[in-house]
C-alpha cells in the first residue's frame, strides 16, 4: 500500500467517524421528534445538530487541510451544500415513506447513500485542501 493510499483511506475512516456522529445524533432525534413535531421539523433539528458537530470534526479533523482556508469560505460552501443535502434527505425519505418505508429504515438508506455521496463533495469541494506555497530558495 503507498503512502498516498495509506492516507486517504485513514481520512475516509474518520470521515466515517465524523459521518457516524451527525448519523446518529440525527437519527435518534428525527425518529423520536417525529411523532411528535412532525418529520419537517425532525429532520431540521436532527440535522441542525448533526451537522454542527459534523462541521466541527470534519474542518478540524478529517480534511485538517482546510484550516489553511478562511472559516468565511468553508462554511458558506458547507451551509450551502447542507441545505441542499436537508432537502435531497427529506425527499428521499418522503419517496421511502410513500412506498411503505418508516422512517426509521428510510434514514438508514438515505445515509448509506450519503456515505459516498459526502465523502466526494466535501474531500474534493467543501474541504478542498489549498496547495501549500512551494518555497522558493533564492541562491546567492
Amino acid at each position: 500500500m503507498t503512502k498516498r493510499s495509506k492516507k486517504i483511506l485513514i481520512q475516509f475512516a474518520e470521515y466515517i467517524v465524523a459521518g457516524g456522529a451527525w448519523f446518529w445524533s440525527g437519527y435518534i432525534i428525527i425518529v423520536f421528534s417525529t411523532p411528535h413535531i412532525g418529520l419537517w421539523w425532525a429532520n431540521l433539528l436532527g440535522n441542525g445538530v448533526g451537522l454542527s458537530l459534523n462541521f466541527l470534526l470534519e474542518r478540524g479533523w478529517v480534511f485538517k487541510g482546510s484550516k489553511n482556508r478562511k472559516i468565511t469560505e468553508v462554511s458558506s460552501k458547507y451551509v450551502f451544500y447542507t441545505a441542499f443535502n436537508f432537502l435531497l434527505n427529506y425527499i428521499i425519505l418522503r419517496i421511502l415513506i410513500h412506498f411503505g418505508i418508516k422512517v426509521a429504515i428510510g434514514q438508514f438508506i438515505a445515509a448509506g447513500f450519503f456515505t459516498i455521496w459526502n465523502y466526494f463533495w466535501y474531500r474534493f469541494w467543501v474541504f478542498k485542501e489549498t496547495a501549500h506555497p512551494r518555497r522558493i530558495r533564492h541562491h546567492v
